[in-house]
């Protein structure tokens, strides 16, 4: 499944009734997302936002022809939200929550295998579409329409460099938030692959941090297979060895993961690397 939504898309929301998932729901219905309705366990039969809610994701899909969804629900239910909607056959599935622990994901990924579906996160910002869509929380304010594919595995970096790119005219063609956790849904060379074969993306910025073996991955897949110009910046350069900074992705282990690598494996690729936030931009 794309990554790519647009005004069209039916969504449905996990959590609606929730705090968090009432709040953003009508951002995001005001953002041109096409809600068609919501789910919460024991709920079903009242009205949100204008959509209908329902008890379950199966109901939901069933009903509306619901094609992705955005969860909004505690760690403690996010697992079975992910594994719930991927029964559904929902394609693509954006998992805002946090601190879903690592174990669980792992079980989540190996669910995934010879299914149809795509899942964000968990701790991801979501996806945004500028001007089409969105699914999360991105703030649609920092965003313009446009050519440049932005996609990051911390949220406040993914915020400050869309921002800054819509400062200087520079419009996006997506923002995706991978999550920040150690075990991701969808991996920074998922997204680069998809990001290659985007008519709409001309360029690409990739934001990593220390922590874990994704941007070396990303590096190696770039300098393979990508034909699109990239620009890159890794965050954490100053942070100490074998202490979490954060995220639980974020934490250098035993000299894996750490910046100066980070960085050799990048220059490998010919990638365009900024050195400081207010480089990007122009680099781009």
């Amino acid at each position: 499944m794309s990554l790519f939504i647009n005004r069209h898309t039916r969504v449905i929301v996990q959590g609606i009734t929730g705090r968090e998932g009432r709040f953003h729901t009508a951002q995001m219905i005001a953002a041109g997302t096409n809600i068609v309705g919501g789910i919460t366990p024991g709920k079903g039969g009242e009205w949100l936002e204008g959509v209908p809610v329902f008890e379950s994701v199966r109901e939901a899909q069933y009903t509306t022809g619901a094609q992705a969804s955005v969860i909004f629900v505690p760690a403690r239910a996010a697992t079975d939200a992910m594994i719930e909607a991927v029964d559904a056959g929902l394609e693509l599935i954006v998992c805002i929550t946090e601190n879903v622990p690592v174990r669980d994901m792992q079980r989540v990924r190996r669910y995934l295998v010879g299914r149809n579906s795509r899942i964000v996160g968990p701790s991801s910002p979501g996806v945004l579409v500028p001007g089409e869509a969105k699914l999360g929380i991105i703030p649609t304010e920092i965003a313009m329409p446009g050519n440049v594919g932005v996609v990051s595995r911390s949220s406040t970096l993914l915020y400050e460099v869309v921002n800054a790119l819509t400062a200087r005219g520079i419009g996006q063609s997506i923002c995706i938030g991978l999550g920040s956790d150690a075990v991701m849904g969808t991996t920074f060379v998922d997204a680069l692959a998809l990001l290659e074969e985007d008519a709409a993306t001309d360029k690409i910025v990739l934001l990593g941090e220390i922590g874990g073996r994704a941007e070396e991955a990303a590096a190696a897949y770039i300098r393979e297979h990508l034909t699109k110009p990239v620009t890159a910046y890794i965050a954490g350069r100053t942070a100490p060895e074998n202490k979490r900074i954060g995220h639980s992705g974020a934490v250098i282990e035993n000299g894996v993961g750490g910046y100066t690598d980070k960085i050799k494996a990048l220059e490998g690729a010919n990638i365009r690397l900024a050195h400081h936030l207010e480089q990007i931009a122009e680099l781009v």
